[in-house]
């Protein structure tokens, strides 16, 4: 992260740092971003003062520059690692339990429609990386994305990615676009790298026509946020549908919401997983499933807590979906002897 010339940042294990590097001045930094802006076929400058695009190797690079940023040219790099991260990895970081991953690799494998909702940085799309491990190799995927960022490995796979605005303010290609174009692909599941705005519509839709197993991201704090999210996104789209009728949409699309957040000591941890049950009147219905459960007795550096459950209602999607890819008895262990 650089905030003008002489403030350089970094993160390393969940915390920020300053780095004891500087640039020489700002027309030296502002030189260097021109030139990242260029190799990524962009432009940078006060009539386009703000770049957000993929680099050669993957990392995402977002500039802003004076006047829009006041106190000199910011960069903000985000590098991936190159080995995707694996459930098995994510139990060993502490980020949920054995039982937490075998019942996401069982929701992955039977086509639940799952949101990954959390904040900025808190790992929803190493999350997302991670599920799609699990999706067979003899389903067509389409990822949609505004920079690519996925990592996923199927053999009939098909990567879209946004496009801004030329100088003329033509050729722009939206995310809402890009999916309903996905839907004439012949997709058995559509990957929306993260859901922020009118699209939203579209991926319901999708998730509610034939296409199981859709996931997406989404900035939320709570799994009754992301709901709420979604319902806005929704509305963003100028359908003037009724708030009924977009929850009634809602609730029969999205079957499971996993809630991830970034914790005060820099860990992430999945802190909630939450089946989308129905509708009570106006409410939204959720059960959850797993929750980590603070402990407040231990309060100190390092956040300490366990992961708890109160088992699964045998009226349950996900039950019902596992039986039927002959997952069930997977699943049950899972809730056994907690």
């Amino acid at each position: 992260m650089v905030n003008g010339p002489s403030n350089i940042f970094f993160e390393r294990h969940g915390k920020v740092q300053k780095s004891d590097l500087t640039f020489v001045n700002e027309e030296q930094l502002l030189s260097i971003a021109k030139r990242i802006a260029s190799r990524v076929g962009r432009r940078v400058d006060e009539l386009s003062p703000t770049v957000d695009a993929r680099l050669e190797d993957g990392s995402r690079v977002n500039i802003v520059i004076p006047p829009i940023a006041l106190d000199g040219t910011s960069i903000s790099i985000r590098k991936f690692r190159e080995q995707k991260i694996a459930f098995e990895d994510l139990v060993g970081f502490g980020s949920m339990s054995p039982d937490m991953a075998r019942v996401l690799m069982i929701a992955a494998r039977c086509r639940m429609n799952v949101l990954i909702s959390g904040g900025t940085g808190s790992g929803k799309t190493t999350l997302l990386n991670a599920m799609s491990n699990y999706i067979a190799e003899d389903e067509r995927v389409v990822t949609i994305e505004d920079a690519a960022e996925l990592q996923l490995g199927q053999p009939n796979l098909v990567r879209l990615e946004t496009r801004t605005a030329s100088i003329e303010q033509t050729g722009k290609v939206t995310q809402r676009d890009l999916v309903i174009n996905a839907l004439r692909m012949r997709p058995d599941r559509i990957i929306l790298g993260e859901c922020r705005g009118s699209e939203a519509f579209e991926m319901l839709q999708a998730m509610n026509t034939g296409h199981d197993g859709s996931m997406s991201t989404l900035h939320a704090n709570t799994p009754r946020d992301a709901i709420a999210r979604v319902e806005s996104m929704v509305m963003m789209a100028n359908l003037n549908q009724p708030l009924d009728a977009i929850r009634r949409t809602i609730v029969s699309a999205v079957q499971l919401i996993v809630q991830i957040n970034r914790l005060r000591d820099g860990s992430r941890k999945v802190t909630s997983i939450s089946e989308v049950v129905g509708l009570e009147g106006e409410n939204v219905v959720m059960d959850e499933i797993f929750r980590f459960q603070y402990d407040d007795t231990q309060y100190g550096e390092a956040v300490k807590g366990s992961y708890v459950t109160s088992g699964i209602m045998q009226r349950s999607e996900l039950v019902k979906k596992s039986q039927f890819f002959g997952l069930y008895d997977d699943l049950m262990n899972s809730f056994r002897g907690m």
